[in-house]
């Protein structure tokens, strides 16, 4: 907190002493890169990469930018690796089922292992650059406490070498705002282009990336106010500007100068006009249309900007014990409070009192670390986009700047002060150690750690399907041969991949997305295991919408990488089994065999009265036969159901139809 700098530690000392830290930081990455098996993301992100360098096709993926698919990939270009046949779904549809194809028919770790190592090059200079700003903006120790904070926390470990966005655009946005910081503080041409290619790769990371221009812009008039001048506020936003026109180069760099998505005229589904015009907020829609119109960005650019607002609207969020149809603001600060470390959040705490007698000689660094997390928490918190604390990540090396600060403060104000910022120190390291290596999951000591996370949160703050090599393990070792399995991302990622002989147990995405095969009798016996993120309901619904219900109630006989739970006995599961039931009525009335489709609906609403699902599918079958009597009385048991239990959960799926259904029976009686 002081210059010069009070540790006074040799070149040659430093240099080991971050050698060392990074070395043992790259250590656990590449534990962590071993142990977690394929996640829901990984595979169609690899193979959309690998699409890209090979035949110069962004439609497969096109809602997540290039560069970090692109840095995955790059180490599969020297290898002789089998494409996938066309699956012939949709595009999304294929990215999944293809991805997966890709990454399995050709040695599944043989590519992943290589491609997360490449992607945790991303963390490991993450790391580096927290040590140079804190170093830069205060001491020697703010930057090697601040690393040595980051290198210990749980939530940078699980997700700091797996193939998705979020550390790449913590990099990136944390780099373009330190090159503007190092601009201001000594003006010239190198750090304004180093500021203007970060942004650009913060836009090509992840679509978050556009924060990057209201951070830039209003530290400029932070600059300005500070130092009350109206022309240093034109000479900044000056260099925005310039800053800007080079991230915009950038861009159109990684999608090859090419408007199209695809060569040889292939389009994106859906195509780009309709889909803008699809948007839930239409003045973001037309907007979006100009920027297309006259080609100012590439189309699978914009494509992807206006499915990070499709998915925002149609994700629904688990907060609290409850699934809401679009997440509550709270959802974010409360995700940060719970998945932070104590130590972080303490020394954040305690910063104001241990900068009391400093910080006004650090003004600007103080504005350029707080003012960027402002803008971003302020966003994400206004959003709807509530499935995972790992969207918080970029914000966090700004925190761990201010953090290191705080330790290097309490070290400058007597032996008390120093023995707590030690002791957090220690904290921090033996919080990794303690939840290892069940990083995803982790939450902090305040709020009950890791197992209890799942009362206030899910999806990607426990269970993002990495589990698969602890559950195969754990089966092998218990000798289980008899079992049924839930898997969150089954179909991105299945059980038998990683040689797991389970019954398929249905969740949504498998049985009425990727249309997987299973048959689920209504009661089951031997092993149940269920992925946290299913027994939440996260994609089904809580309640009587999630056919795992009930089994929130029972005691697991373990629970593996804290994110798999694991029954044994003999259970019901009538929901479940209905919800199959609903599915072979509807392909045998396909097949064109009405009766055994009848008798089938008739079954799964035997199961299953209390669902909207099944009482639909049976009134849409008898409708479809011309019992207009039978039809309008399940019609009228689907909107009952619909009203008696989450409306808002399922309205998207059947209140048209449902209404249009009404309507024609109605019309048919006598």
């Amino acid at each position: 907190m002081h210059a010069p700098d009070p540790d006074r530690i040799p070149r040659s000392r430093r240099a080991v002493a971050l050698t060392l830290l990074l070395f043992l930081f790259a250590l656990q990455l590449m534990h962590v890169a071993r142990v977690y098996s394929a996640n829901w993301d990984e595979a169609h992100h690899l193979y959309d990469g690998y699409n890209i360098w090979t035949r110069g096709d962004y439609r497969l993926n096109a809602e997540v930018p290039p560069f970090v698919k692109l840095t995955a990939a790059s180490p599969l270009l020297l290898m002789h690796l089998q494409r996938p046949a066309d699956a012939g779904k949709s595009q999304a549809q294929d990215a999944f089922l293809e991805g997966r194809s890709f990454v399995f028919g050709n040695g599944g770790d043989r590519v992943l292992l290589p491609a997360r190592m490449a992607c945790m090059i991303f963390t490991l200079v993450l790391g580096w650059l927290i040590y140079a700003a804190g170093r830069s903006m205060f001491s020697t120790t703010a930057g090697f406490s601040a690393l040595l904070l980051f290198v210990f926390d749980p939530n940078v470990l699980a997700h700091g070498t797996l193939v998705s966005t979020d550390m790449a655009s913590a990099l990136m946005l944390f780099a373009a705002v330190y090159a503007f910081y190092r601009y201001t503080r000594q003006p010239g041409t190198a750090w304004l282009i180093a500021g203007g290619l970060l942004t650009g790769l913060a836009m090509v990371s992840k679509f978050t990336g556009i924060l990057a221009i209201p951070m830039l812009v209003l530290l400029s008039v932070a600059e300005a106010v500070r130092l009350r001048s109206l022309p240093v506020l034109g000479r900044r936003l000056a260099v925005c500007g310039a800053m800007l026109a080079i991230a915009w180069l950038v861009i159109w760099t990684f999608y090859g100068f090419r408007y199209a998505p695809a060569p040889d005229g292939l389009a994106l589904s859906p195509r780009l006009a309709p889909y803008l015009a699809s948007m839930p907020n239409k003045s973001d829609g037309v907007r979006l249309a100009v920027f297309a119109r006259f080609h100012l960005l590439p189309e699978a650019f914009l494509w992807g900007l206006a499915n990070t607002k499709h998915t925002e609207w149609e994700y629904t969020s688990f907060f609290f014990g409850r699934m809401y149809r679009h997440g509550p603001w709270q959802y974010f600060p409360t995700a940060f409070l719970i998945k932070s470390t104590l130590p972080l959040l303490l020394l954040l705490a305690l910063a104001p009192f241990l900068w009391l007698r400093s910080w006004r000689n650090h003004g600007r660094e103080l504005t350029f670390l707080l003012l960027p997390v402002a803008v971003y928490f302020a966003v994400v918190t206004a959003s709807h986009f509530d499935i995972g604390a790992r969207h918080l990540m970029p914000i966090y090396p700004f925190l761990y700047v201010i953090a290191g600060a705080s330790v290097a403060a309490a070290f400058g104000n007597g032996r008390a002060w120093a023995t707590v910022a030690g002791l957090l120190l220690v904290w921090q390291a033996v919080t990794s150690v303690r939840v290892a290596p069940a990083y995803m999951a982790y939450g902090n000591e305040a709020w009950g750690g890791p197992l209890q996370v799942r009362n206030y949160l899910s999806d990607a703050n426990v269970d993002w399907g990495q589990q698969l090599k602890t559950v195969k393990a754990y089966l092998d070792k218990n000798g289980m041969e008899e079992c049924w399995f839930a898997y969150f991302p089954d179909g991105a990622v299945q059980p038998g991949d990683y040689g797991i002989d389970c019954h398929r147990l249905p969740t949504p995405t498998s049985l009425w997305w990727l249309n997987l095969p299973m048959d689920v009798p209504p009661v089951i016996h031997g092993t149940v295991l269920i992925s946290e993120s299913d027994l939440e309901g996260v994609e089904s619904g809580d309640g009587p919408l999630n056919p795992y219900d009930k089994f929130r109630g029972l005691k697991p006989v373990a629970i593996l990488q804290d994110g798999v739970y694991v029954f044994q006995g003999e259970f019901a599961v009538p929901l479940a089994s209905a919800w199959v039931d609903v599915r072979k009525s509807t392909q045998l009335a396909k097949a064109g065999d009405p009766q055994a489709a009848l008798a089938m609906a008739q079954q799964a609403v035997a199961l299953a009265p209390d669902s909207t699902r099944t009482q639909f599918n049976l009134a849409s079958l008898l409708a479809a036969q011309n019992d207009w009597n039978g039809a309008l009385q399940h019609y009228k048991l689907a909107q009952y159901w619909l009203h008696a239990n989450r409306p808002e959960l399922e309205d998207d799926d059947f209140a048209q139809p449902l209404s249009k259904g009404l309507a024609i029976a109605a019309a048919h009686q006598p």
